[in-house]
């Protein structure tokens, strides 16, 4: 009777979510079968949107559907990731997600989604160390003689960033917390205005993605001290990392990845990933992203998923010591 029990509830069981279980296993083997909306949570013209459409370009190629990039500006993010945190978990609508996705689950007490819980990652793209550098006005030509000359003068050095809680603006939150320093925070809407500042001698200190510095460094606008990354730039192999100038585990940056709404068919993300995997280490996204600064990551979901973890933690704690809010 037992028997008879058993068999009678898995047929039931077969009835009521087979015809689930089948759909969404057809639509895995036919994914992707129209074109897919790629949401970047800022605006059009900056990295992350340069990010987008090169992967755009040759992710839509190789699936033969066109990739959709959707601009969602505002809230540092937040809008455009609660965007695809709501959408359908299909495959259909995907996150360009760079920094900013583990430092807002700590900078907003209140998120409309949940970080963990309603994104799933996919890879992560990209990794791009930031540029250290000062006024040549500052008497100092390394990371060691800076560390050294802001100890003696606590507060009195300004740093700027383009924005509080932006990704720059904590690895040098975090470089303070190790070495002890303290420099005065001057803040700007964008890393425009802080750069302009910044040359003009009106902040001493300033930190920012190497692309954007770089030219002011050949200029000799500005000194050049140290790059944030665990090894030196191919964009600028001839200045030391921060790491080996003295602060060993210092390892900072940008990054990108793509993300989707949780809950999409595991065979999905298993093709997404296969499909960008390709795509960013196609010599032609190769070549444009080196020329930014960027060095391609393409990693698994797991190593991307541990990434995220691991940065919500350590800004967790960063922000809390320095009470940083957002604006």
């Amino acid at each position: 009777m037992k028997r008879f029990t058993a068999i009678g509830c898995a047929l039931v069981s077969l009835v009521v979510w087979g015809p689930a279980a089948l759909a969404q296993q057809s639509a895995a083997v036919t994914y992707p079968s129209r074109p897919i909306r790629l949401v970047v949570p800022l605006a059009a013209g900056g990295p992350s949107d340069h990010m987008a459409r090169a992967l755009a370009q040759k992710l839509g190629e190789s699936v033969k559907q066109s990739i959709i990039v959707d601009n969602r500006p505002g809230a540092t993010g937040v809008i455009g990731t609660d965007v695809v945190a709501k959408a359908p978990a299909d495959g259909y609508t995907l996150l360009l997600a760079q920094t900013a996705i583990t430092v807002n689950a700590s900078l907003f007490p209140k998120l409309p989604y949940d970080t963990l819980r309603d994104l799933e990652p996919i890879s992560q793209l990209t990794s791009a160390p930031y540029l250290l550098a000062v006024h040549p006005s500052l008497p100092v030509k390394s990371f060691q003689q800076l560390i050294t000359f802001a100890k003696a003068r606590p507060g009195q050095l300004n740093h700027s960033s383009g924005g509080s809680g932006t990704g720059p603006h904590l690895a040098i939150e975090l470089l303070m917390q190790r070495t002890g320093i303290k420099f005065t925070h001057v803040t700007y809407k964008g890393g425009g205005p802080a750069l302009i500042d910044f040359i003009a001698g009106h902040t001493q200190v300033y930190m920012t993605n190497i692309v954007t510095m770089l030219p002011q460094v050949k200029a000799g606008k500005v000194r050049a001290l140290a790059t944030s990354g665990a090894t030196r730039s191919d964009a600028a192999p001839d200045v030391p990392t921060i790491a080996e100038s003295g602060l060993p585990g210092y390892s900072e940056g940008a990054f990108h990845g793509v993300m989707a709404p949780a809950g999409i068919p595991k065979n999905v993300v298993e093709k997404l990933h296969a499909e960008i995997v390709k795509a960013m280490r196609s010599p032609e996204v190769l070549s444009r992203l080196t020329a930014e600064g960027a060095q391609v990551v393409a990693s698994t979901p797991q190593e991307y998923g541990a990434r995220i973890r691991t940065d919500i933690d350590k800004w967790a704690k960063v922000i809390k010591q320095a009470g940083i809010r957002p604006e």
